[in-house]
């Protein structure tokens, strides 16, 4: 006889628009509820639990240490700006919970390393939300490139860029929240070329600095420890065509526009064949990294195997490097 399967109790730490739009997965994906939510008032988690939550089940915290504290709740989704992490994860470590923590992971490497370090000490699951690693796309496009159809991968290449005209306090923007264009948006080309070319053994990157001194735009290029190299941008200062390119000896694959969220890919090969391959996700696309959250739970993993936090950490070490060469400097660094 069949057991039925375990369903997980998420709680979501901040009632952001990334919490809203992770809320809005949670009820598309099987076996999982919004257990509880917290902000740091109770009127908005309250809110915020009566337009996402399951009714009734869903509890409101006006504290985030109420919710690492809740024994109703199985994992945490942590979505609060990325210099809140640290504290956030550890908290909710404390608290006995497993956590998926937003991207970017944390400011540094080193407020990373702390949050892996705790959950392995105490044997929880810990993961960045890096949603676009588990897209039915992506998948698609990793497994042309296994078939080799594409051939040799050489080189891929990667942008996200928007033009934003927010004030100097916005996220966005302001060094006390993390602003700038690589922690925001470079994250994605940067994870998603590791996660086709492998680990990362040197980077250059140069930037354009905004007035509050982080950066507007930043393009870097990566070379792989196969030998492979990545060329990627990420803006706040203009609108790019957001794709994303894995080159072969034989062709290429291309993960359309909005590359980390789509639906459509191309595949080009050397002799002039062309193939357009419509590729459908859950929803609004959060649901997959979901998914594999709750299995790696049932299953007493304690990491996902695509998206591993020693991975996690040696991009953020490369975000470090980057931010270095570019001069992007936040508190969290002295």
């Amino acid at each position: 006889m069949n057991q039925p399967v375990k369903t997980i109790r998420w709680g979501i730490l901040g009632t952001g628009k990334i919490a809203k739009a992770f809320a809005t997965a949670l009820k598309e994906t099987p076996d999982a509820v919004l257990a509880a939510v917290a902000s740091r008032g109770v009127d908005s988690a309250t809110a915020f639990a009566s337009e996402y939550g399951a009714h009734e089940l869903t509890k409101s915290h006006g504290s985030y240490q109420a919710l690492a504290d809740d024994p109703d709740v199985d994992a945490i989704y942590i979505a609060t700006p990325h210099p809140m992490h640290r504290e956030n994860a550890l908290m909710c470590l404390n608290g006995g919970k497993h956590v998926l923590v937003e991207k970017a992971f944390a400011v540094n490497r080193r407020e990373a390393e702390d949050i892996v370090a705790l959950a392995r000490a105490k044997k929880l699951f810990v993961m960045e939300a890096m949603w676009t690693r588990f897209h039915p796309s992506v998948l698609e496009a990793k497994r042309i490139v296994a078939s080799g159809e594409i051939g040799q991968v050489a080189t891929v290449q990667g942008d996200l860029g928007f033009y934003s005209d927010a004030g100097p306090e916005h996220r966005l923007f302001n060094p006390a929240l993390g602003g700038g264009a690589l922690l925001d948006l470079g994250i994605y080309p940067l994870s998603i070329a590791a996660y086709f070319l492998g680990p990362v053994a040197s980077v250059k990157a140069v930037g354009q600095l905004g007035p509050t001194g982080v950066d507007l735009q930043c393009t870097f290029v990566l070379q792989h420890e196969n030998g492979g190299l990545a060329a990627c941008t990420a803006s706040l200062a203009a609108r790019t065509p957001v794709e994303f390119t894995v080159c072969g000896s034989k062709g290429f694959v291309r993960l359309h526009n909005r590359f980390h969220n789509t639906e459509e890919l191309t595949v080009e090969l050397n002799d002039g064949s062309r193939r357009t391959q419509r590729v459908p996700r859950i929803g609004n696309g959060y649901a997959h990294e979901i998914i594999e959250v709750n299995r790696c739970l049932r299953e007493g993993l304690l990491e996902s195997p695509v998206m591993p936090a020693d991975e996690t950490l040696a991009l953020m070490g490369v975000l470090d490097e980057m931010r270095r060469q570019i001069g992007v400097v936040y508190d969290a660094d002295r």
